[in-house]
């Protein structure tokens, strides 16, 4: 009798510290521990945390511990208020996307042009970073954005990357979709059919040729677009047309919406500016949109992969 006793003891207290373990985890996990200096206080990540076998515990806890170490000080570094969220498994399934109302052209379900859209429709606490043009090139924004771990998609005019490929090269290298923001950044709306297909293949096949992989993205220059700019895209095979919701600056945000307020799924603009255009850097511009987001709870997404 007594042994049966004993070993119910051990069994319990096993339990316990596996139980004490994986709560340990947890708190790790969701980023709820504050650095070592107090002075950043790290939001929680969305994404789930799947307990390991016990024997694994503390090899598990020692890589969270690291992880988590990584995105305190570099929030610490590039003078983030907090460490921002980690965003939620892309979707298995993909959401419908539709052309917002009123952004509609004639005919445009009947002829299945790309949509044009705003807000992804999600109820992840996500919103998604686009930045247009490409005519700043930060090697700062690079280092930021990489150390940050942010996703990020990139819509490109040709005349605008052509002094210096590399630096976008090293942007894909780094994960990022280089998509179409036509060659010349001409206003489409009222161009002819044939000038506007010139803009949107003709930088469909640049991208192709310098970075291997043909566009399925492409925001109109300035949002603007017609039927012919819709159409054009189409026989250049793009597939979305996304615009935006919000802007970010190095020091303001602008609002599409009257309520001023993010919303799950926006997609936010921004350009590649630096202080020849702004009252500040590129980095200057992220920090602002990360403290933002991450003070309303928000994680930033990849916008690619909920299309």
């Amino acid at each position: 009798m007594r042994a049966v006793v004993q070993n119910d003891k051990r069994r319990a207290s096993g339990g316990a510290r596996i139980g004490l373990a994986v709560l340990i985890l947890a708190a790790i996990a969701s980023g709820c521990a504050q650095g070592d200096n107090g002075r950043i206080t790290a939001a929680g990540g969305q994404q789930p945390l799947d307990a390991p076998p016990a024997r694994a515990l503390d090899s598990y806890a020692s890589r969270l511990r690291a992880a988590h170490a990584a995105r305190v000080a570099a929030a610490q570094r590039w003078g983030l208020r907090t460490v921002p969220l980690t965003a939620p498994p892309a979707p298995a399934k993909k959401p419908r996307i539709r052309t917002r109302a009123g952004f509609e052209v004639k005919g445009h379900r009947r002829l299945n042009l790309p949509p044009v859209f705003t807000t992804v429709p999600t109820r992840d606490k996500v919103v998604f970073l686009t930045i247009d043009d490409g005519a700043e090139k930060d090697p700062a924004f690079l280092r930021m954005m990489s150390d940050l771990k942010i996703p990020y998609s990139a819509f490109l005019s040709g005349y605008l990357i052509r002094n210096d490929y590399g630096y976008f090269e090293k942007m894909q290298d780094r994960g990022v979709v280089l998509n179409n923001h036509t060659l010349r950044h001409r206003l489409m709306r009222g161009l002819p059919y044939r000038a506007q297909k010139r803009e949107i293949c003709g930088m469909q096949r640049l991208i192709e040729k310098r970075y291997g992989k043909r566009p399925t993205l492409f925001r109109p220059p300035y949002g603007s677009y017609d039927r012919a700019t819709l159409h054009a895209a189409k026989a250049c095979g793009i597939e979305y047309a996304p615009l935006w919701n919000e802007e970010v600056f190095a020091d303001h945000w602008e609002y599409r919406e009257r309520d001023r307020r993010l919303h799950p799924g926006d997609i936010v603009l921004t350009h590649f500016r630096g202080r020849d255009h702004w009252q500040g850097t590129m980095p200057d511009m992220i920090r602002r949109f990360l403290n933002k987001v991450t003070a309303e709870g928000y994680a930033v997404g990849r916008l690619e992969d909920y299309l």
